[in-house]
């Protein structure tokens, strides 16, 4: 089984490896409903989806007539203004079969402008807060991917008080000292605010390039157990924070088995060995995009 913390403020105490539901974009209802059994195996308590996951919201669907107390669930929107993040929240409702959410998250809010139009005056935010006025989710998070994430975040943490965070985070993006600079800054204010913190792209080798996707990640990922292993036990052992799954259900085992014999964090020495074993670089930069 995998240990639990508590989610930030919800009062929730989630596992610490959250289930990424983009792993069940495109997989049938037969597949995602073993993806299942293994969640339960381990404990997993926290789905967290988005209306852009291609069809992830229509698997985790049927789960949720047996298995909504089980779980804390999450979703995302990934528009700018309040009514077409207002429609598209209540479409996952729909695709969900949930009368309201855990958490709604504000989807890979980095670029400066797509900020300002979804934080002001009609924007995405103003949906978001009327959804948990009206009660159809508790939690209001942002997400992000890139390496603006953690300063972006910091100024949605500014503006407005939200419930949590998301955003990439593995040994490689530690050795970027302006990355680890605002990580740092962000992790502050989240134990401040008690706001949670979860982490992706723990398991990348770096983007995929002109190799063919073997895999359903966007990016390389690492496949052997071993490695796995040393990349979820360095996210682990940052306390407090979250790990997501990676977006491909083969994988997703591993990723669980890794963490649920979590004991403590790998040396930088070993993470140093794997990065020069497997030739990984850095999945996000100044220019990349996902």
């Amino acid at each position: 089984m995998i240990a639990v913390q508590p989610f930030g403020r919800t009062g929730h105490d989630s596992t610490r490896t959250i289930f990424g539901a983009a792993a069940l974009g495109k997989v049938s209802q037969d597949d995602a409903d073993r993806t299942l059994e293994v969640l339960l195996a381990y404990g997993v308590n926290h789905i967290d989806t988005a209306a852009s996951y291609g069809d992830s919201e229509l698997r985790v669907g049927p789960w949720m007539a047996r298995h909504r107390r089980d779980f804390f669930l999450a979703t995302k929107t990934g528009e700018r203004t309040y009514q077409r993040a207002r429609d598209q929240f209540h479409h996952s409702l729909e695709r969900l079969r949930v009368d309201g959410v855990d958490l709604l998250q504000l989807h890979n809010l980095t670029d400066p402008a797509e900020w300002e139009t979804a934080m002001g005056p009609g924007g995405a935010l103003e949906a978001a807060v009327e959804a948990r006025e009206q009660g159809l989710v508790r939690f209001i998070g942002v997400t992000g991917h890139g390496v603006r994430a953690p300063k972006m975040h910091l100024a949605s943490l500014k503006r407005f008080d939200f419930d949590s965070v998301l955003l990439p985070f593995n040994y490689l993006m530690s050795q970027n000292p302006e990355y680890a600079a605002d990580f740092a800054a962000l992790l502050a204010l989240c134990r401040e605010r008690n706001a949670a913190v979860q982490t992706i792209k723990a398991i990348a080798i770096g983007p995929l390039g002109d190799r063919p996707r073997v895999h359903a990640t966007w990016y390389d990922p690492l496949l052997e157990d071993a490695d796995i292993d040393l990349a979820v036990r360095w996210v682990l052992g940052r306390p407090g924070i979250f790990l997501n799954t990676a977006s491909d259900i083969h994988l997703l085992p591993k990723i669980l088995e890794a963490a649920s014999r979590f004991q403590s964090a790998p040396s930088d020495a070993e993470m140093e060995q794997m990065v020069a074993r497997r030739g990984m670089t850095p999945l996000f930069t100044a220019t990349s995009t996902p």
